[in-house]
């Protein structure tokens, strides 16, 4: 009887130790060896933004005890004032409560938006003949013929090359731009049930009263904009992590949008390949740039 208990008693604490491993072994087994890809525009002063919004700015954090800047010779840390004109600035998320405040708001949206599988779909070619070029359910049908059925819950992201430009603050008026057809995003949203559709572009498309992002919002989806590297990732095999500051009430979100994709892809890399835990000290400090607003290495 000792020794069966004694097994019994073995046996739970083994599989104790299995159930608190959880997901490590997958984070251990894959994603250690995955390649990492950056979807994310840097936030500058600089970067395109609609002339509703105006431009922001980046300036020193004052100490309101002094009203002087903090600074590292004098009190050993820096801090950076951000003045930002919008929400809707760089790569970005939009909650439906961008136009239907009846839907959630960036704070509101569940945690499950974290990880999802990642689904490029590229119109390069048709915009290469037409710059206005949209999306149409023909792409989408295009693509399941070579990938198959696009997988419920994914984030599809519309490659287009509109973002090679950036961050030309041209970019924010130059006319025609590569949109989402308003049938694709049904589609996808009511015959495929993807979580969100993201593009490289501002907007969604370039109709007068911007119909896709109209019914999007109205709908109570989210969408991408202003995604960036989208011709560094497969259009299978990946996932990809969302990110967002989670401010209350918030109507837009800046986010980060990192790909994951197969240890063979030839592009991003791979943890443990650059210095992060200590992180590299570099050759030059950051310093402030007059001319560019923001502090630079």
């Amino acid at each position: 009887m000792r020794r069966v208990c004694a097994f019994v008693l073995l046996g739970l604490a083994m599989g104790c130790r299995q159930q608190t491993a959880g997901l490590w072994p997958l984070y251990e087994q894959t994603l250690k060896h995955a390649k990492y890809i950056d979807l994310t525009h840097t936030i500058t002063p600089a970067i395109p933004v609609w002339h509703g919004f105006g431009p922001a700015s980046f300036g020193p954090t004052l100490n309101p005890a002094t009203g002087k800047p903090y600074s590292y010779e004098q009190d050993g840390f820096n801090a950076t004032a951000y003045r930002l004109s919008t929400d809707q600035y760089g790569t970005q998320l939009d909650p439906p409560a961008h136009w239907a405040p009846e839907f959630p708001g960036i704070d509101e949206l569940p945690p499950t938006f974290a990880v999802r599988p990642l689904v490029v779909v590229s119109i390069t070619d048709s915009v290469a003949q037409h710059a206005g070029y949209h999306l149409q359910v023909a792409d989408l049908a295009a693509w399941e013929g070579r990938h198959g059925r696009i997988p419920e819950g994914a984030v599809v992201m519309v490659r287009s090359g509109w973002s090679k430009d950036w961050p030309n603050p041209e970019l924010a008026t130059r006319t025609p731009f590569p949109g989402v057809a308003l049938d694709a995003l049904k589609f996808l949203h009511l015959q495929r049930h993807i979580l969100f559709h993201g593009h490289e572009p501002l907007d969604t498309d370039t109709t007068a009263a911007l119909e896709g992002e109209s019914w999007l919002m109205h709908n109570g989806y989210t969408q991408a904009e202003g995604v960036a590297n989208l011709d560094q990732v497969p259009e299978t095999g990946c996932l990809v992590t969302i990110g967002y500051p989670k401010f209350g009430g918030g109507v837009g979100g800046y986010a980060r949008y990192v790909a994951i994709c197969p240890p063979e892809w030839s592009h991003g890399v791979t943890v443990g390949e650059l210095p992060e835990a200590p992180l590299a000290r570099l050759a030059r400090p950051l310093h402030w740039d007059s001319a560019a607003g923001m502090r630079v290495r």
